[in-house]
């Protein structure tokens, strides 16, 4: 084959520092994830879904043929960190958890998870953060040790 081709999907999801609910106000994480939408863009990634509540983001994307998820989700955290810092001086503090959580996703499975993030909302007057990355740790068959999880 002459051309490499491609296409892995990727749920993706991190929380902000100590899970502070720094994206309370629904227009500017509205704004949040469009603006994710474009650095994705930028990096050759389509997203699919991005979406969460006021502590956390989860993201349905493609991961570019030539990208590593490390890199990218290093740049997502990255300029959306210094685009939040612009938006208000009740941010000038923001950050995202150092660590992130990204699983593989078979295309049978992309409406599922497209529904699943579009429902954070509701999702989340029931479960909590913690709750839900455990849960999702253990659906991927993720080793973890408690401790080190969060930040």
């Amino acid at each position: 084959m002459s051309q490499s081709l491609a296409k892995i999907l990727v749920h993706t999801v991190f929380s902000t520092k100590d899970r502070r609910p720094y994206l309370r106000d629904k227009i500017l994480r509205a704004e949040l994830h469009h603006y994710i939408g474009g650095i994705l863009t930028q990096h050759d990634c389509q997203p699919l879904i991005i979406g969460g509540v006021e502590d956390h983001v989860h993201i349905l994307s493609t991961l570019a043929r030539t990208g590593a998820a490390a890199d990218l989700v290093k740049e997502v955290k990255r300029g959306s960190t210094l685009w939040l810092k612009t938006k208000t001086p009740n941010l000038h503090d923001f950050a995202w958890q150092g660590g992130y959580g990204v699983f593989s996703i078979g295309f049978s499975q992309v409406e599922a998870v497209r529904q699943y993030i579009g429902g954070q909302e509701e999702h989340h007057r029931k479960v909590s953060f913690q709750d839900e990355l455990r849960e999702l740790l253990k659906r991927y068959e993720v080793e973890f040790d408690e401790r080190f999880v969060w930040d």
